[in-house]
């Protein structure tokens, strides 16, 4: 028997570890040569002889005599695409697929059957070699369309109500929530309000439960009252933050889903006279760059984005490269980020 034959262990990943480069590198080595140094080419092309590593047919099949495009749809209602988070994804994804040789195709519509519509023509119209399917969701109609076709993609997010199992890169959203709301309590809160995020989408769940563990081990009770769903918009964090103001007894402090919500009530403090991290602790979460910037600059729970997206890049060409999916699944740990909207309840 040949040697040159690949044994099923040796994949793309492989490849790139033995040869001490990026997954991403050693796609740019075999679709488009001419990008890599004539050194690095010639290492990565020597490790993959010696490990008898031959790129998936199903692969080459899928990108010859189409566009070299990976496709994103941003979920976003009418007038919402400058969100951050999806910009600073959107950053890290362009430099991973740059340096891949490969293009970003980004189309957004209305959360929903438009969506999945959206998803319809860019995969039956051959527009994009694979997908990075974004926020993902409980149950998640994209998620389930993708496999059925046998579409390459990777999700930013698990789905907890998909059975089937499929490439995805998540940030720990329970840990983070269950860091920042110790955190609180350790500074001496007890009257802690939550804003979530809409809880069709999966990541709700994950930072919900991270705050009801927290509060759970350190017997606090949770108040009905002051848990609240936005909408991951400012505006709504703003709403939300004037409406637990109004309340008979208020919080000493506001954990939210996501950093504009947080930003949102910043402001509404600031509209009553009310300075953040003094009269009412406030903790979002993704860490967007306006955070660093706000008056004060705000505690948050730190998402990698750049990493995140370049990440997302190997994985779905280590996916087009035959590497199977169930070695495409990671949890990442976030970190808690400590500014000036965070301190020990007033007495």
């Amino acid at each position: 028997m040949s040697g040159r034959i690949s044994p099923p262990s040796v994949d793309i990943r492989r490849v790139a570890a033995e040869a001490g480069v990026s997954i991403a590198t050693v796609s740019r080595v075999l679709n488009n040569p001419e990008r890599v140094s004539p050194q690095t080419r010639t290492r990565v092309l020597e490790v993959a002889a010696r490990l008898g590593y031959r790129p998936n047919p199903n692969g080459k099949r899928l990108r010859k005599g189409r566009a070299e495009t990976i496709g994103l749809v941003i979920p976003s209602p009418p007038g919402r695409f400058a969100d951050s988070f999806f910009l600073e994804l959107l950053a890290g994804l362009g430099e991973g697929l740059s340096d891949a040789g490969l293009d970003l195709l980004v189309a957004t519509c209305p959360p929903g059957s438009e969506e999945l519509a959206c998803y319809r023509r860019l995969v039956e119209g051959k527009k994009v070699e694979g997908l990075v399917v974004a926020r993902t969701r409980r149950h998640d109609e994209r998620i389930a369309y993708l496999l059925e076709h046998g579409i390459p993609f990777v999700a930013h997010g698990r789905s907890d109500l998909i059975s089937t199992p499929f490439p995805y890169l998540d940030i720990d959203g329970q840990q983070g929530f269950y860091r920042a709301t110790q955190h609180l309590l350790n500074l001496g809160h007890r009257r802690i309000a939550y804003i979530g995020a809409p809880h069709d989408l999966n990541f709700a769940a994950h930072r919900w439960a991270g705050f009801q563990q927290a509060m759970a081990e350190a017997r606090v009770e949770v108040n009905p009252a002051w848990v609240v769903e936005g909408d991951l918009s400012e505006e709504s964090g703003y709403r939300l933050a004037q409406k637990l103001l109004d309340a008979p007894e208020t919080p000493t402090a506001i954990l939210c889903a996501n950093d504009l919500m947080a930003i949102g009530v910043l402001r509404a403090l600031r509209a009553r006279g009310l300075k953040g991290g003094q009269e009412v602790s406030v903790i979002g979460y993704d860490d967007i760059p306006q955070a660093q910037y706000t008056d004060p600059p705000l505690s948050t729970v730190h998402q990698p984005f750049r990493e995140t997206g370049q990440r997302l890049v190997e994985m779905l060409l280590a996916r087009l490269g035959g590497v199977p999916v169930t070695q495409l699944q990671e949890v990442w740990v976030p970190k808690l980020v400590l500014r000036g909207s965070d301190g020990p309840p007033q007495t």
